[in-house]
């Protein structure tokens, strides 16, 4: 009423306004003069019609109806019909549709009929039927399978009907498809019309009803088109377009919750056709929370765990479990020989073999020491590295489980008393004598016997990391060889050693061979963009059969969106999403994740720097209290 009130105040504002111009011009008595005044009025509403209508706001420049499609502004618009359906249908067949990458609206028309109706119409079906049956049984025709099975399934609808567990309706679907051009539109247009005739479902483009076509897709419920077809409530509720994928087993571990339903995601990743997984996230988005959680959870099934951590982070669950934390360091005591061999490989591979295998892990690592070689190089260290081993009596007739690795200053020497060899010798020595010395020329000490076992490269300049998490990696592969156990090795910034291709090929191949000694691998970064540029970074995906995907950054979601065939909203969700949350993916299925954990979890394995110093606090009142006791 306010509105109105002020609208017809405005008007005569407006109105006095105008008739005092004319009044300047002509004196004129207005209300003598009632065309005058409806004229006035006229013009008044046309001028606000055209100013202050939200329809001319939101409306395209123009729109143009073409035959078979329209054009809207700058987009052109194509509705397409269902016509027909095959005489089964399984549920969830309009997934792929749904989940297409494109922009398009679809709507659907339900017509519900009177089973009164439709029992009348099916019992004179069945009559017919059975007659022609009947009369083909008496001339000695053969029968006729397609008029028996349109017999049994109407049978079957007319006692549905009757009991009442399905009702009968009329079902219309149509899809209005978007696009920049009309090229792009016929395209996706095919690109339509094949997935549902894959699914022997018949459609149609609209032609010359383009209007109402659009018109019918709009959310204003009217349909336009009608073009309907006779369907019972079950297959119709196949066609329902929101679907969500349950992931939740009878066996597994707990990885969050489902947003679509709020269901339990329980999932054994060693029941996919491989137990790797890459977890992909920006900084504080909880990518290192999430596999924290995972690896607790896993530790309670009794799956070993061993965990590569460049800060630091796994340091306290590692305590509270019970676990072993190794510290890799120039000074620490503990220390990894790259040299070692596996003692037994199950009998995959002779001595022979194992050595050679040896031989070019080693050379791996030393294109990460040295940098780069040639040919030649190449040879001479190839050469050099079978005499090394061969000094320590390691040929191929000994036996692994009794022999004294050799170290890297076995090498160098070996190196120097070689033609050739003694500018590698030289370039090595940096890590014999040098600076580097106290890293990797030791015999091993480090025991692997725990549960869980970190190894951790924190105190490591960022020269040296990637040359030890590379042999971290190698020692690790040489024990999972030596023993079949069910593990996960968790590889914690794995983007370092994408920065070199011999360190990625090494964890390409391991990604790749793992499966065959129950080994599943969960690599993790931050910097997805130089992980997914690396050729083996892609491999490493594709060789992953679980993916979880948290909180992305602008920059990286374009490359994040078209390695894993993301929609818009998928693509929007991970922009916008909280801590915690995002898509996980295992195997053919993915849902919307949020992490959740109990508060004793929470407490454990938390990397929030406010909440560590309130444990280290509370840590410490503790042990105060104790003392004061015993005091």
């Amino acid at each position: 009423m306010i509105n109105f009130n002020k609208q017809e105040e405005d008007k005569k504002i407006s109105l006095n306004s105008k008739v005092g111009l004319r009044n300047q011009s002509a004196p004129t008595n207005i209300e003598s003069n009632p065309e005058m005044t409806r004229e006035i009025i006229e013009e008044e509403k046309a001028l606000r019609r055209g100013i202050l209508s939200v329809k001319d706001i939101i409306a395209p420049a123009s729109i143009k109806i073409e035959p078979s499609y329209i054009r809207l502004g700058d987009k052109f618009l194509r509705t397409i019909f269902v016509i027909n359906y095959p005489r089964y249908i399984s549920v969830g067949w309009f997934a792929p549709i749904i989940n297409l990458n494109l922009t398009f609206d679809i709507s659907m028309f339900f017509y519900p009929v009177s089973s009164a109706i439709i029992l009348k119409q099916l019992k004179n079906k069945v009559g017919t039927l059975e007659a022609q049956i009947i009369s083909d049984a008496e001339k000695g025709a053969a029968r006729d399978p397609i008029r028996e099975t349109a017999l049994r399934d109407v049978e079957y609808l007319r006692d549905a009907l009757t009991q009442g567990t399905e009702k009968f309706f009329q079902f219309a679907l149509y899809v209005t498809l978007y696009a920049e051009s009309l090229e792009d539109l016929d395209k996706t247009t095919d690109q339509v019309e094949d997935i549902f005739g894959s699914r022997l479902v018949s459609s149609r483009r609209v032609f010359y009803q383009a209007e109402q076509g659009f018109n019918s897709t709009m959310p204003l419920g009217n349909d336009e088109l009608y073009i309907a077809f006779n369907m019972n409530s079950s297959p119709i509720a196949s066609s329902f377009p929101f679907i969500s994928s349950e992931l939740s087993s009878d066996r597994g571990i707990l990885y969050g919750i489902n947003r679509h339903n709020n269901s339990l995601i329980l999932f054994d990743r060693f029941t996919l056709p491989n137990a790797n997984s890459v977890v992909f996230a920006t900084s504080g988005a909880g990518k290192s929370y999430a596999i924290k959680l995972e690896i607790l959870r896993s530790l309670m099934l009794g799956t070993d765990v061993i965990v590569i951590d460049p800060e630091y982070e796994y340091k306290h669950l590692a305590e509270a479990v019970g676990g072993t934390y190794i510290n890799i360091s120039l000074s620490s005591e503990n220390k990894i020989n790259p040299f070692d061999l596996p003692s037994s490989v199950g009998g995959e591979a002779r001595p022979k073999d194992i050595i050679r295998s040896a031989v070019i892990t080693l050379k791996g690592l030393v294109r990460l020491m040295i940098g780069n070689m040639t040919y030649d190089e190449d040879s001479i260290m190839d050469r050099a590295l079978l005499e090394t081993y061969a000094k320590k009596d390691i040929t191929p007739d000994a036996d692994l489980s009794q022999i004294e690795p050799p170290i890297m200053s076995d090498l160098e020497q070996v190196l120097d008393g070689m033609e050739g060899g003694s500018e590698l010798a030289l370039r090595l020595r940096k890590f014999t004598k040098g600076t580097f010395a106290g890293l990797i020329n030791t015999p091993t000490n480090v025991e692997m016997s725990n549960q869980l076992v970190c190894f951790s490269v924190r105190d490591l300049e960022d020269e040296l990391r990637p040359i030890a998490i590379y042999t971290i990696i190698n020692y690790i592969w040489n024990i999972v060889r030596s023993e079949m156990k069910k593990r996960i090795l968790v590889i914690d910034e794995a983007w370092w050693m994408m920065q070199h291709e011999d360190s990625a090929k090494f964890i390409f191949a391991l990604v790749k061979r793992c499966r065959k000694y129950y080994l599943g691998v969960t690599t993790i970064t931050q910097d997805v963009n130089d992980f997914l540029t690396s050729p083996y970074g892609q491999a490493i995906v594709t060789n992953s059969s679980m993916q979880i995907l948290l909180k992305q950054s602008p920059a990286a979601i374009d490359l994040v969106q078209k390695t894993f065939i993301l929609t818009e909203g998928e693509r929007y969700l991970l922009l916008e999403c909280g801590i915690g949350e995002g898509i996980f993916f295992a195997g053919n299925k993915h849902v919307a994740m949020k992490v959740v954990a109990s508060y004793t979890e929470d407490q454990l394995i938390t990397s929030d720097p406010r909440q560590l110093l309130e444990l280290e606090e509370a840590k410490k009142e503790f042990e105060a209290s104790l003392e004061e006791e015993e005091g």
